[in-house]
């Protein structure tokens, strides 16, 4: 079963609108309702500036302030249950898409700043082995493609980045799309999984780190290879139990941005309950200036800006000791 209201899906820059908190442009997302019965004001909604701004006016709220107005809203779980959506099997994308995408490397602006960092040769290898490629939707553009435990492409995102900062492209807008966005298909059914995910199926020793950011799963992964790295893709991302089944049985060190650790640690419990050993690194968030909180640094900022990032490691380890025990035990 779906939710009745759910956030209009991403087709576009003309499904995203002006925030109501913040105004910033393009990043406010409407709930719509499935049944097509109740057009929400457009009040109702979430901004994607999750740490910057934070706003999400939910259709339970809504429902809320209507209570003493009209009778038709009295009962929001009523009208929750009132539809029942047959659950949908996910969509997928050829193969084939894929396989296209993984060339062109010296024109992707990611892998040109990457390279300046790191090298083209482990560059390339980083890339390959997580399955980036490299999109024609932006001259230079990169897509990260999600593929599941079973080895099916859910999607990809598509992101356009500076060759010089490696920072987003955010400016006219925020280039940022999807690949079945562009599909343009009706029936495409999303549901996302980690970033990254079809690793676990070749190792299933080491333990898993996991980052908000896709470029941050690539980076970490080269200066800190006692993990296997993983992506949600946002803040909230794949923190539901069916995304985290595949994490059943590992040891797994959550790596929140700077402003997402306290939400982050709420989700440990649930992770636990399904069995998975999991504890938060909040060493960033308790050392961080004012200046990196301001940026919203993560975990690869602050290896980037070292040039011996190893040796800065081994400093946070010592400094952390919940870390520094489960390295230990895992060896």
């Amino acid at each position: 079963m779906t939710h009745r209201f759910t956030l209009e899906p991403y087709k576009g820059l003309n499904t995203r609108y002006t925030c109501p908190n913040c105004n910033q442009q393009r990043c406010f997302s409407h709930y719509i309702d499935l049944a097509k019965t109740i057009n929400f004001p457009n009040h109702v909604g979430r901004c994607n500036r999750e740490q910057k701004c934070g706003y999400h006016f939910k259709p339970k709220d809504f429902f809320a302030q209507k209570s003493n107005i009209n009778n038709t809203f009295l009962n929001y779980k009523d009208l929750t249950n009132s539809i029942k959506c047959q659950t949908l099997k996910p969509s997928f994308i050829d193969i084939q898409m894929v396989n296209r995408t993984l060339t062109n490397y010296s024109e992707n602006k990611l892998f040109q700043f990457l390279s300046s960092k790191l090298g083209s040769s482990v560059t390339i290898q980083l890339m390959q082995r997580y399955l980036v490629g490299t999109a024609n939707h932006w001259q230079g553009s990169t897509v990260f493609w999600q593929v599941d435990f079973d080895l099916h492409i859910r999607t990809g995102k598509i992101i356009l980045y500076s060759s010089k900062t490696g920072r987003r492209i955010k400016k006219p807008f925020n280039h940022i799309t999807w690949v079945h966005s562009l599909l343009h298909s009706e029936e495409f059914n999303l549901k996302q999984c980690f970033f990254g995910e079809h690793l676990l199926l070749l190792d299933t020793i080491r333990p898993v780190a996991i980052v908000e950011s896709e470029k941050s799963a690539l980076v970490a992964s080269y200066y800190l290879p006692q993990f296997l790295w993983l992506a949600t893709g946002g803040k909230n991302g794949c923190f539901r139990q069916e995304n985290l089944k595949v994490l059943q049985g590992r040891n797994v060190v959550l790596f929140p941005d700077l402003g997402a650790t306290e939400y982050w640690n709420q989700k440990t419990c649930m992770m636990k309950d399904i069995g998975i050993e999991v504890i938060v690194f909040d060493y960033i968030e308790k050392s961080a200036t004012p200046e990196q909180r301001n940026e919203g640094y993560d975990i690869v900022d602050f290896l980037l800006e070292t040039k011996q990032p190893k040796v800065n490691l081994q400093s946070i380890i010592e400094e952390n000791k919940v870390l520094k025990l489960l390295i230990k035990g895992i060896g």
